[in-house]
């Protein structure tokens, strides 16, 4: 649902009180994750490694936005989606977005070792 909270304005991202661009990339990533993390085995995930989307109409406050993810390719371990945002009336964005199959143990063990370089 389009609430003040996710809007453009609230977000900075612009000023206008309708669904954010922002919003519209988050939900098309978790789109993507529930189309495939859970046919992972034990211990491995997927983590956004390219965004390329159109934000193509406005959604205003009040109304439900709605995302799907298609799985076009796997190269390895690149897994390349499809993705498109519907609101209530018509597609809102479309795009691709690439996820990559990591070992989530080693992925957090990686991201943690940047933290004592500080």
């Amino acid at each position: 649902m389009v609430e003040a909270g996710n809007t453009a304005q609230h977000l900075g991202s612009g000023a206008v009180s309708v669904f954010a661009t922002p919003e519209m990339v988050r939900l098309m990533e978790r789109a993507a994750v529930a189309a495939v993390d859970h046919l992972l085995p034990e211990g491995y995930r997927t983590v956004g490694i390219h965004v390329d989307v159109r934000h193509l109409a406005a959604t205003p406050l009040g109304m439900t936005v709605r995302a799907r993810a298609e799985l076009l390719d796997v190269e390895g371990r690149k897994l390349t989606f499809r993705v498109e945002a519907f609101d209530d009336v018509e597609k809102v964005g479309e795009g691709v977005h690439r996820r990559m199959i990591v070992r989530l143990a080693k992925f957090k063990e990686r991201a943690q070792s940047k933290s004592s370089t500080m």
